[in-house]
């Protein structure tokens, strides 16, 4: 069936089903944490500190990921209504919890949704109790143990699924070895730095973005909700045709808003990403289109633990003038346009469709 041309039939259905269905996504990880509270509590009240801290991140987000997984769900055929795709909502915004937590501490953030990340909550918790020792080594230790809570949640809520096959669990196993495998890699770039070759920045650089970011956000969501669904192979395809771009666009989009983002609109500092040293494809494209008095200001001072705002104004300048976001906003446009076309080759009921091409737009047309 091919996409039509306007999504003004089903708008306000989409519209509805989406808030429904997040609605019940939120009350389902309230009432799991709430249980998770009730029994960590039974070990001590002290240790419930870990489930409240899981608890005030997971309230926040715009619950993309359980979004694909319940219109690839709906395009596969499954009831609006089901319980299961709610579950598997919940499960995938607890594994997106235990990333971010992880994420923040590898990259050593200070912010996520415009509180203290989780680490920085523990380390301030350290302070106000008075407590000895390093109140960055508490945070830090406290965090990758909620992180790791929050992972094993997510298996938990997940396995508990009571329509999970061998397609939908292969699917799950493999979106969590992509994640990690895409975190490292990321790691390793950051690290090696200025050793890289930078004619290959881009390619490794799309490489992070597919299997840190793009296959965990998009991708795998919409073929676990397909999968649940007992969809066939040739429909979960057309879904990876349309996913995956989309999510290498979310992602490259998130990386220009990580350095030209409105702080009072993503929650995070200005060039937040300059000074974490991120070695992002727009950093990537820099490498390429630059000077080499430029391109060695960015090798040594991009994440530099003395970076300063003039330094940070002045990386963000090159970027600008070099054409390297200009260059990233034409990935992003030609991965958009790449993902609409596969949209509009998939075999599934307009309503599915639409709420498709809303997610797409969410994801593409954003300011945080």
């Amino acid at each position: 069936m091919s996409l039509p041309e306007t999504v003004s039939p089903f708008e306000a259905e989409v519209r509805e089903l989406s808030r429904s269905f997040t609605d019940a996504v939120a009350t389902k990880l309230e009432d799991f944490l709430s249980a998770k509270n009730d029994e960590v509590s039974s070990i001590t009240i002290s240790a419930a500190e870990i489930v409240n801290a899981i608890r005030t991140l997971t309230q926040g987000g715009k619950r993309l990921r359980p979004l694909f997984a319940y219109w690839g769900f709906l395009g596969a055929g499954g009831p609006k209504d089901s319980a299961d795709v709610i579950q598997l909502g919940a499960a995938l915004e607890l594994f997106q919890a235990a990333a971010l937590i992880h994420d923040d501490i590898i990259d050593n953030s200070d912010t996520r949704r415009g509180r203290p990340s989780v680490h920085k909550h523990f380390e301030a918790q350290h302070q106000s109790l008075g407590l000895s020792g390093s109140a960055a080594n508490y945070g830090m230790a406290s965090a990758i143990l909620t992180g790791d809570l929050c992972l094993s949640l997510s298996e938990e809520l997940f396995a508990s699924i009571p329509g999970v096959d061998a397609t939908t669990r292969t699917i799950f196993n493999r979106m969590r070895t992509q994640v990690m495998a895409g975190q490292y890699l990321d790691v390793l770039e950051e690290s090696a730095g200025p050793a890289y070759d930078p004619a290959e920045a881009v390619k490794r650089a799309r490489t992070i973005v597919r299997y840190k970011s793009a296959k965990y956000s998009t991708e795998n969501p919409v073929l676990l909700g397909g999968a649940l669904a007992r969809g066939n192979e040739s429909l979960l395809e057309s879904y990876s045709a349309f996913a995956l771009p989309l999510g290498e666009a979310f992602q490259l989009r998130d990386d220009v808003l990580g350095v030209f983002g409105d702080p009072e609109i993503t929650g995070k500092p200005a060039g937040d990403d300059l000074r974490e040293g991120k070695r992002t494809e727009l950093i990537a494209h820099a490498l390429l289109l630059t000077s080499p008095e430029e391109r060695d200001f960015i090798q040594n001072r991009l994440g530099a633990p003395d970076l300063s705002d003039a330094e940070v104004q002045k990386l963000s300048e090159i970027l600008q003038a070099s054409g390297a976001l200009q260059e990233t906003e034409r990935c992003i446009s030609e991965l958009t346009s790449q993902s609409l076309r596969a949209l509009g080759a998939i075999e599934a009921h307009g309503l599915a469709l639409a709420g498709m091409k809303f997610l797409s737009d969410a994801v593409t047309k954003r300011s945080k």
